[in-house]
């Protein structure tokens, strides 16, 4: 594949769909509009997977590829929600020092085109101090930036600050549509704080001229919220969201557990559909009281399943951080390649608890962003990320090996990403 000047139109926004145009050259190589190819990371040389399904061709990105860093500016944090990690975790909080976030700075520009980055974590990014000024510096770089937050820190000056700085989307965790049920998960009565926290928001982001910041909600589903996700979505008017993320509850205690959503979604095996389960087109169709029970009837019991050419029941199977060519780097400067592998932690897959051991590639305090990025174990991790042959321990997760993170069935040594629930598409983050 190579890349040429293309007449097609510009690349859009993260998330929208834009058409362009792939020629094939005298020699049968694609040519790739240049825009495209530096989006997705296509330089030369690069090996560059790929799927076929049906007519469509589906060029993924190269895992050479870095576009998107997650930073996490502190693990402290000012609520203490029962779905929280602090319900089973032991390590120190703190704030990320200004050398390492300096060094950050400097492995972003290193990179061309400069990764996106995501401020989040497992803490609340508005408890550090220097927020407003670590976003304003990342901006420079020329990133795009996103952040994420409960919104009960978001007064007027933060507000003003980040809108100022040029943040490009701030993300709210809403886990709640009422006072009641949002205290019911968050055990703390802020609601209509942070309903009115979002609304100047809303008003400092459209006074401000040129650069405009949008407004995207975070939501985790579980039996005893997914009622509210409807009056969730209608508050959109009201906060000027333009975008929602829906995600399960990773249960970190055993009480926990009875709040999940997915667990017949993980009764089959994802990697191995019968081979004589039909293919099923769906057209456009109404959702509604004649429709949804046969409906549903047919998305339980048929893997194959395609809406509009969209493939329904996805066979998992497929990190979305390699995919996206992310990466992670906690408060105190080691880099990771995941959210997921960032901090030790203890949570519940199909009800037993699993220990998932932190997977460090090193600290920026001690080597470069870019040398962390193309260390050879690195590269190794990643492209087996891709491969994903790993044992299947979302599906069965009850020997001692699916326990841990350590070691699986199939002969592979930590980290093994079998029984990520990120792989699988059932946890999701912006």
């Amino acid at each position: 594949m190579t890349g040429e000047p293309s007449s097609a139109g510009s690349a859009r926004e993260p998330g929208q769909e834009v058409s362009h145009e792939i020629r094939v050259d005298d020699s049968g190589r694609l040519i790739v509009p240049p825009e495209i190819a530096r989006k997705l990371g296509l330089t030369p040389g690069a090996k560059v997977p790929f799927e076929l399904e049906g007519e469509a061709l589906h060029l993924r990105r190269p895992v050479t590829s870095l576009a998107k860093v997650y930073i996490e500016p502190t693990s402290r944090c000012n609520l203490e929600c029962r779905t929280c990690i602090r319900n089973a975790w032991d390590e120190p909080m703190g704030n990320m020092p200004a050398d390492i976030f300096q060094a950050i700075l400097d492995g972003l520009k290193s990179f061309q085109p400069v990764p996106a980055v995501f401020f989040g974590g497992f803490g609340e990014p508005l408890a550090h101090p220097l927020i407003g000024e670590m976003v304003a510096q990342v901006k420079e770089t020329g990133a795009r930036v996103e952040l994420i937050t409960n919104g009960i820190l978001l007064d007027e000056s933060r507000s003003r600050q980040l809108v100022g700085a040029g943040l490009d989307e701030l993300w709210v965790s809403l886990d709640g549509a009422t006072p009641e049920s949002y205290t019911d998960v968050r055990l703390a009565e802020a609601l209509p704080e942070i309903l009115e926290n979002l609304a100047r928001f809303r008003h400092i982001a459209q006074a401000n001229d040129g650069h405009q910041t949008k407004l995207g909600v975070a939501f985790v589903a579980m039996q005893r919220n997914i009622a509210d996700l409807p009056a969730l979505l209608r508050l959109s008017s009201q906060i000027s969201a333009s975008h929602y993320k829906v995600t399960n509850l990773l249960p970190y205690t055993k009480e926990m557990c009875a709040e999940t959503l997915y667990g017949m979604a993980l009764d089959k095996d994802p990697r191995d559909p019968s081979p004589f389960s039909p293919h099923v087109d769906l057209p456009r169709i109404d959702w509604n009281e004649t429709t949804l029970s046969p409906l549903y009837r047919t998305l339980r019991t048929y893997s194959n399943i395609n809406l509009e050419g969209v493939r329904l029941n996805h066979s998992g199977n497929r990190c979305p951080f390699i995919s996206r060519g992310a990466a992670a780097i906690a408060w105190n400067g080691e880099l990771s390649p995941c959210l997921a592998l960032m901090h030790n932690y203890t949570s519940f897959l199909n009800g037993w608890e699993r220990d998932s051991r932190r997977y460090g590639l090193g600290n920026l305090r001690e080597h470069s962003l870019k040398e962390l990025w193309e260390s050879p174990e690195y590269v190794d991790f990643r492209q087996r990320v891709q491969d994903f042959d790993f044992s299947p321990c979302t599906l069965c997760g009850v020997c001692d090996m699916a326990q841990k993170n350590e070691e699986d069935c199939f002969g592979n040594t930590f980290p093994t990403c079998g029984g990520c629930l990120w792989a699988q598409g059932v946890i999701q983050c912006p």
